[in-house]
């Protein structure tokens, strides 16, 4: 592994302070020697937060997000923070979720992406959101996301 792979990737390996929002939140990518393979990568935060556009309060969800990367692979520590950032971000399920795979896509041009944000029930509700690029590449195996619907006390 030489150092020019990671150039991209200041965050790696420094202090880096949780920016104050998704818009100042910079996601990192590094080089991806398997390029010429097509294989899924997951991310998953069972602990992710934001906020209610409305009321102020916090919300909770489980992402998951599968990526079949190209040329660049995103660099986790630059994602923790970027999701970190949406601790103090008032917006809905919806608008965040798709957001984050948005965000994703542009920074890492994936050859293929798919979310999966399972919130907890605001209102009594729970709401999940699913955005995907298009149809995965022929042949790509693609797990169950693995996150059960919401049956409360079940």
């Amino acid at each position: 592994m030489t150092e020019s792979r990671y150039r991209t990737a200041s965050q790696l390996g420094a202090s880096s302070a949780v920016p104050a929002s998704p818009d100042d939140a910079v996601l990192e990518t590094v080089e991806n020697v398997q390029a010429d393979v097509d294989y899924l990568a997951r991310f998953a935060c069972p602990e992710f937060t934001s906020l209610c556009p409305v009321t102020g309060q916090p919300d909770f969800g489980h992402l998951v997000i599968d990526y079949a990367p190209d040329a660049l692979l995103v660099e986790s520590k630059s994602l923790k923070l970027f999701l970190q950032s949406f601790r103090n971000h008032g917006a809905f399920h919806e608008e965040t979720t798709v957001m984050i795979g948005r965000r994703i896509v542009e920074a890492a041009a994936p050859r293929w992406l798919r979310i999966g944000g399972y919130w907890y029930p605001r209102g009594g509700i729970p709401i999940d959101v699913f955005w995907q690029t298009g149809a995965p590449p022929e042949g790509l195996w693609v797990p169950d996301q693995g996150v059960a619907p919401y049956r409360g006390r079940g």
